[in-house]
């Protein structure tokens, strides 16, 4: 139990720490790319699909009834399609340190969500973890942000575009948890890819056209390679390993680390750089996660 529970939490980690960095890449992507969010989605469906069905040839086969399939189908909307073609709308319309910050309500909506859908009590434990962590980030966000002195290229529909994408991510996380347990990662990350594919082809195909790919800088085809295998296949492949071993809150608890590793990104490339501020916060955010771990609703059911 204890080793599976490690293995849920080391998930996690990578998979979030992957999307810290991919906050970054995504935003060269978004505005020197050229291309459109929805054909951006239907090639990282695609490609994240394919790897899937073809990781699928050499694992064991799994039946899936058709009232699952269904439920695989709308688990794809609700936590691929709607989560990342509202995140690639976002990061055009913010900065990377503005959306790491409304970030942080993912873990509070996926508590209530769980709550209300899985019955997961909301002990005071968890809820001072969530409101450490969010505390410690809001208070390096806000430093990085205003102690600039410069002005934010944010924008409103940015910001409404980040918060569907918090609010959906957590709708999956706080109720696929059942149905992801029951299959093996490959079984349902290929049909749900598969789905989200499906579905955004209808959007993407009328932008073809106007896609000019000739025009798009060589660096940006290898960021858009490093969102597809390992933001997209990798990330969420582990994504499911830690749904399927701990709790959702606390699954949500670890998106805590995408500021992190965003601004440890940009204090590697020369952007920003490192304050005392910046390492207390970090401490603050790393004690929720602690603090959420020691709630006994955090252990997995029996």
């Amino acid at each position: 139990m204890k080793r599976d529970i490690t293995i849920g939490h080391l998930a996690c980690a990578a998979a979030y720490i992957i999307f810290g960095i991919n906050v970054v890449v995504c935003r060269d992507i978004a505005t020197d790319g050229g291309l459109e969010p929805i054909v951006l989605f239907a090639m990282r469906s695609l490609v994240a699909g394919a790897l899937f069905w073809l990781l699928s040839l050499f694992t064991p086969k799994e039946h899936v009834p058709p009232k699952e399939l269904l439920k695989l189908a709308g688990a794809g909307i609700l936590g691929l399609f709607l989560p990342q073609l509202t995140f690639l709308h976002a990061i055009a319309h913010t900065t990377p340190v503005d959306l790491s910050v409304m970030s942080t309500t993912t873990p509070i909506f996926t508590m209530f969500v769980a709550a209300i859908f899985l019955k997961e009590p909301i002990t005071w434990k968890k809820a001072l973890g969530v409101a450490l962590s969010f505390g410690g980030i809001l208070w390096l966000i806000l430093q990085s942000t205003f102690g600039t002195g410069g002005a934010s290229e944010t924008e409103m529909v940015g910001i409404l575009f980040c918060f569907a994408n918090y609010i959906v991510f957590a709708l999956y996380l706080g109720t696929c948890r059942p149905l992801i347990a029951r299959y093996s990662v490959v079984t349902s990350m290929k049909w749900m890819f598969l789905v989200s594919f499906l579905v955004s082809l209808p959007f993407a195909l009328p932008h073809l056209p106007e896609s000019d790919f000739a025009a798009v800088p060589g660096y940006v085809w290898w960021e858009i390679g490093f969102m597809i295998f390992f933001s997209t296949f990798i990330a969420y492949y582990l994504i499911p390993i830690g749904q399927q071993r701990i709790r959702p809150t606390l699954v949500s608890m670890y998106g805590y680390l995408q500021p992190i590793i965003a601004i440890a990104v940009a204090i590697w490339t020369g952007m920003d750089r490192l304050t005392l501020t910046k390492v207390l916060a970090a401490l603050l955010v790393f004690t929720g996660v602690w603090v959420v771990n020691q709630s006994r609703a955090a252990a997995p059911p029996k």
